[in-house]
């Protein structure tokens, strides 16, 4: 039986095991699908478990989609892009990185019902997926894109990549078109950014990229203020579909059968 594992710190909150299962059962393939939660010192020993073939493919959460790739033999050209890692696996004596998350952002606003000016976004936080979804964002055509971090270095460090953003200091809000939470903030039910709303009104879009739980307090105080919410279950089925595809060469179907499983958890 084939073996597929996510893995990352914290852990316990990932569906991967849960939508990669579902999609076996549906193509009939023998395979199975596991969440482990490693530390630093455990990637380079994972990826030579790919290499020795125990393993045949994993996916890659916080905080290790940066960390992972100097374990890793070669990068998609995504992956260099982003320099960021959310897909591994063995191709032919190589184990190839890959990130997803470009592509499950980008159709996750591309494919819904949210219109919005192609005008700005805010992006708090500047961990692993960030990059993604500047990339993403350029994609759509954003005009302007604001980013703010609690340590403003790693912020900088992704200007000195990303030229065209601009970086503001933590709590600073900056009426944009969209506004997207990709820290972990959120994670804990208790979890609070500390971030003025009064700014927005309700043409303000706000997205978080966390999907479980469904609505964190992010959401629910833009919610509050009127404004639409939308959470991170899209970007995640569409960036699994796709690591699914790499590893089966199959396109596993994405409907409301899956996504309505998928918020019954």
């Amino acid at each position: 039986m084939k073996k597929y594992v996510v893995i990352g710190n914290p852990i316990e909150h990932s569906l991967s095991p849960k939508l990669h299962n579902y999609w076996f059962k549906k193509k009939n393939l023998i395979a199975n699908y596991e969440k482990e939660k490693l530390s630093d010192n455990q990637l380079e020993n994972f990826v030579k478990k790919i290499k020795d073939k125990q393993i045949n493919g994993a996916n890659v959460t916080v905080p290790f989609k940066e960390k992972i790739i100097p374990f890793v033999d070669e990068l998609s050209e995504e992956a260099k892009e982003a320099n960021s890692v959310n897909t591994i696996y063995l191709s032919g004596s190589k184990i190839k990185g890959h990130n997803t998350d470009i592509l499950g952002f980008y159709l996750s606003l591309k494919n819904s019902d949210t219109k919005f000016r192609n005008n700005s976004a805010l992006i708090l936080g500047a961990g692993g997926v960030t990059a993604s979804i500047i990339i993403a964002l350029k994609r759509l055509g954003l005009k302007k894109i604001f980013i703010c971090n609690r340590t403003k270095e790693k912020a900088i460090k992704l200007k000195d990549r990303f030229k065209f953003i601009e970086i503001l200091d933590w709590g600073e809000a900056i009426k944009s078109d969209i506004i997207i939470n990709s820290t972990s903030l959120g994670l804990n039910k208790n979890d609070t950014i500390d971030f003025n709303l009064d700014n927005f009104d309700k043409s303000s879009i706000f997205y978080d990229v966390i999907y479980k739980p469904d609505e964190t307090n992010f959401l629910k105080n833009a919610k509050r203020k009127g404004c639409e919410v939308q959470n991170g279950l899209m970007m995640f089925i569409y960036q699994a579909a796709e690591s699914f595809k790499i590893w089966h060469n199959i396109e596993p179907a994405i409907d409301k059968d899956v996504i309505n499983f998928l918020k019954n958890d």
